[in-house]
């Protein structure tokens, strides 16, 4: 396994994986960035750059996340989520087959461990209201706000 940390405008992201794919991605405030990138890591390196330009609204690279067939399920629903999208808690657990769900559906995207590319952060409450991040509610709502197709402009 290998490891490669870049800075993004949200914190220092670890990335994880070898030739099979990544296995996971995270974010912090702490860790030095990488001055070499294992060449497994690079091309999702490459993409979560050109992520955080503007210049990518999906990406290509292989995933191998570690996870129970369940979380898997729940993940692989997450990526139907288009940039720029949101998704209930509730409308997912019914896109899975299963409202009453809701509950684990929710503690699966909790364990999500690819960052921004299985986008648990387009996931809200019912109301509307944005619950439920592991990266800190204020990274969730900058992501939302950088996808947003419509950008709000400042009046002064």
């Amino acid at each position: 396994m290998e490891t490669a940390y870049i800075k993004t405008p949200l914190g220092t992201a670890m990335i994880t994986g070898d030739k099979n794919g990544i296995t996971a991605i995270t974010v912090s405030d702490l860790g030095a960035v990488s001055t070499v990138i294992p060449i497994d890591l690079q091309e999702a390196v490459q993409q979560i750059n050109e992520y955080f330009e503007n210049k990518r609204t999906n990406f290509t690279f292989k995933l191998n996340p570690k996870g129970t067939d369940f979380q898997k399920k729940v993940w692989n629903n997450l990526l139907t989520i288009l940039h720029g999208k949101t998704r209930t808690y509730l409308e997912q657990a019914k896109t899975l087959g299963d409202v009453k769900a809701i509950r684990a559906v929710a503690s699966a995207n909790g364990k999500n461990p690819l960052w921004i590319v299985v986008p648990c952060h387009r996931v809200i409450g019912s109301d509307g209201s944005l619950t439920g991040y592991a990266g800190g509610l204020w990274r969730k709502k900058w992501l939302l706000e950088h996808e947003n197709p419509t950008k709000q402009q400042s009046l002064f």
